[in-house]
């Protein structure tokens, strides 16, 4: 009976037992578990970095086209949109003695581009093509001399754009090269005495295509000034880039 009493204590003891197996299955699935989410984590940082090299991209070629832009138009405000038309009329008090008074603020005359005006020239602010024009108009009394109507004074009338270049030497002695010139002769002798005498009117245009530099200065010459009609419309000189 003895016996008995002390296996039973023996196994009460003893508590339960578990079998090996379930507590290795409960740890392989642990490991498993942490496995996996540590895959998952790695995957969508892996993400994460791929969205965000593809964003930062993107917003890279925005910031170029952008950029891109902006030079393309400042190009054209400079080049294409470039041009410069005044107007002008003789002064005899002026300062300027063998050409129109030109001015950039009167009637239809303006300016964009960076053409301006400065001392009575226009200055070219970027090579490239341009056209250059120009126009002055005449009005002449003619009379015949009645002691010698075979032998009236003919009055010529011209107009003249010329240029000035860096290229073609220093500020301090500057050599202006012709680029237009247009004459017209008026109160010549015809078959009828009659016929060259009263009022001649003429206007005398000049204009073409040049390969202008940066810093080009235009300057027109004009022959008997005093003759010139004032009005809008009636002298002009401009330029606008091609």
């Amino acid at each position: 009976m003895a016996g008995d009493c002390s296996r039973v204590m023996l196994d009460v003891e003893s508590g339960p037992v578990y079998p090996a197996t379930s507590v290795t299955l409960v740890r392989e699935k642990s490991t498993h578990r942490w496995r996996l989410c540590g895959a998952l984590l790695a995957m969508a940082l892996c993400v994460s970095a791929a969205l965000f090299v593809t964003w930062h991209a993107k917003r890279q070629d925005q910031v170029e086209e952008v950029d891109e832009l902006q030079h393309t138009l400042r190009q054209l405000s400079v080049n294409r949109k470039a041009a410069i038309h005044l107007e002008g009329e003789y002064n005899g008090t002026g300062k300027y003695k063998t050409t129109v008074e030109w001015t950039d603020d009167e009637g239809q005359a303006n300016s964009q581009g960076g053409l301006k005006l400065n001392n009575n020239e226009i200055v070219i602010p970027q090579p490239g093509l341009y056209f250059v024009y120009s126009q002055v108009s005449f009005r002449v009394s003619c009379k015949a001399d009645p002691k010698h109507p075979n032998n009236q004074e003919m009055v010529h009338l011209s107009n003249t754009v010329k240029r000035w270049s860096p290229s073609y030497g220093t500020e301090d002695d500057k050599e202006y090269k012709t680029l237009l010139n247009s004459v017209r002769t008026v109160c010549k002798k015809s078959s009828n005495s009659e016929a060259s005498e009263g009022q001649w009117y003429n206007a005398v245009y000049v204009g073409a295509v040049f390969n202008l530099e940066k810093g080009d200065m235009l300057q027109t010459v004009t022959e008997n000034r005093p003759h010139l009609e004032s009005g809008h419309g009636k002298n002009f000189f401009g330029v606008f880039a091609l």
